[in-house]
C-alpha cells in the first residue's frame, strides 16, 4: 500500500476541494453531488487508463529512481493541469478565437456552452489520439526483438512482415479512412490532426533514439545525464497520457458540465494511474505476468480504432472501458497459464 499513500492523501485533498466547490454552488446538496461525481470520475479514469498504466510501466521500469519520482510528481502536474484542464481550454480557445481567460469564464459561468464548443472538436482530437495510439500498438506488434508472442506463430509472422514504415503506412491509411467519414467541411481539419499525431509520434521516437545513440557513443556531461534520465521517454509518456486523457474529458461531460468537478475527479484517477504504474514497476509485475504488456498494447490498439470510429459513430464509454479491461484480464489469465506450464522447467533449471 505504500505506493498508493500519496494517491490517498491527494484524493482526500481533492475530494475536500470538490466538497467545498459544491457547497459554494449548491449548499449541502451541491456538496454531496460534487463528492459523488468526483469519486465516479476518478473510478472511471482508472478503469479507462489501466492499460495506459501497464504500458507506462513497460517504459518506466528502465528508468532510475530519480526519473520515476519525477514522473510521479512533475508528470502528474502536467497530466492533471496540462492535459485535463489547460489542453481542453486551449482547444476551445482555438475553436472560438477567445483568450484563455475568457474561455475559463465561459467554462465556469456557462459550462453548457463550453462543453458544446469542446465536443465540437472531438473529431480532430480523436484523429490525433487515434493515430498516436495506433502507432504505439503497431510498433509493439511489429517489434522483431520480442521473445514471447501472445498469439503464437500468427503474431510472430506479423512481426516478421511489419516494421516502423509499415506501421506509419497503416496509420495514415486509417487517418484517410477516418477523414472520409466526415462531411466535406471537416475532412481537411481531421486529416491534418491525424497527420500531426503521426508526426508527433515519429518526432518523439526520433528524439528518444537520438539520446540513446549519444549514450551508446559514451557522450559525457549533460547529454549523457539527460539520456540516462530518459527525457525522451518522459515526453513519450506524457503524449501517450494526453491521447488517453482527452477521451476521458469528453466522456466526463456526459456526467456533468462542471469543469472544476471534472478536473478534480479526473485528477484523482490520474494520480492512481501514476501510482499503479510505479507499483507495477517496483513489484516486477510485468516480469511475473509476461503477457500483461501484450494485453495492454492490444487494448491500446482497440482504443485507437474506437477513437477513429468515434468521429462519426457514438461509442458508449462502458464499451471503451470494458474492451480494455477484457484484454487485460485475458492476458493476465494467459500469463498465469504460461507460468504454470513453465513451472516444472524453471524448477529443474533452479535445482540443476
Amino acid at each position: 500500500m505504500q505506493h498508493f499513500k500519496l494517491s490517498f492523501v491527494v484524493t482526500a485533498v481533492l475530494l475536500a476541494l470538490a466538497a467545498w466547490w459544491g457547497f459554494g454552488h449548491g449548499g449541502s446538496a451541491g456538496l454531496l453531488r460534487s463528492l459523488w461525481i468526483a469519486a465516479v470520475l476518478g473510478v472511471l479514469e482508472v478503469s479507462l487508463s489501466f492499460d495506459n498504466a501497464v504500458v507506462n510501466a513497460s517504459v518506466l521500469r528502465h528508468w532510475n529512481a530519480f526519473w520515476q519520482r519525477l514522473f510521479l510528481t512533475v508528470g502528474i502536474v502536467v497530466a492533471v493541469f496540462g492535459m485535463r484542464l489547460l489542453f481542453p481550454l486551449l482547444i476551445v480557445a482555438v475553436a472560438t478565437g477567445l483568450g484563455l481567460v475568457d474561455v475559463w469564464h465561459m467554462a465556469i459561468n456557462t459550462p453548457e456552452v463550453y462543453a458544446r464548443n469542446l465536443t465540437a472538436k472531438h473529431a480532430e482530437v480523436a484523429a490525433f489520439g487515434g493515430a498516436f495510439l495506433l502507432l504505439v500498438f503497431l510498433n509493439f506488434l511489429f517489434d522483431d526483438e520480442k521473445e514471447l508472442h501472445w498469439l503464437g506463430w500468427i503474431e510472430e509472422k506479423v512481426g516478421d512482415i511489419g516494421n516502423e514504415g509499415f506501421a506509419i503506412l497503416l496509420t495514415l491509411l486509417a487517418v484517410f479512412g477516418c477523414m472520409h467519414l466526415m462531411p466535406e467541411a471537416r475532412k481537411l481539419p481531421v486529416l491534418i490532426a491525424g497527420v500531426v499525431g503521426v508526426i508527433v509520434y515519429v518526432a518523439v521516437n526520433w528524439f528518444s533514439g537520438l539520446l540513446e545513440d549519444k549514450e551508446e557513443e559514451g557522450a559525457g556531461g549533460v547529454g549523457k545525464l539527460v539520456s540516462q534520465g530518459s527525457i525522451g521517454g518522459f515526453i513519450y509518456l506524457e503524449v501517450l497520457d494526453a491521447s488517453f486523457s482527452f477521451d476521458g474529458v469528453i466522456g466526463a461531460f456526459a456526467i456533468t458540465n462542471d469543469v472544476v468537478t471534472i478536473m478534480l475527479g479526473l485528477a484523482i484517477g490520474a494520480m492512481f494511474v501514476r501510482s499503479l504504474t510505479v507499483f507495477l514497476v517496483h513489484k516486477g509485475t510485468l516480469q511475473e505476468f509476461v503477457f500483461l504488456e501484450h494485453g495492454a498494447h492490444y487494448a491500446i490498439g482497440i482504443l485507437a480504432l474506437i477513437m477513429f470510429a468515434s468521429v462519426e459513430y457514438e461509442i458508449p464509454e462502458w464499451f471503451t472501458g470494458l474492451s480494455g479491461v477484457a484484454f487485460i484480464l485475458v492476458s493476465l489469465w494467459s500469463s498465469i497459464r504460461h507460468r504454470r506450464r513453465n513451472a516444472p522447467e524453471l524448477s529443474t533449471t533452479t535445482h540443476s
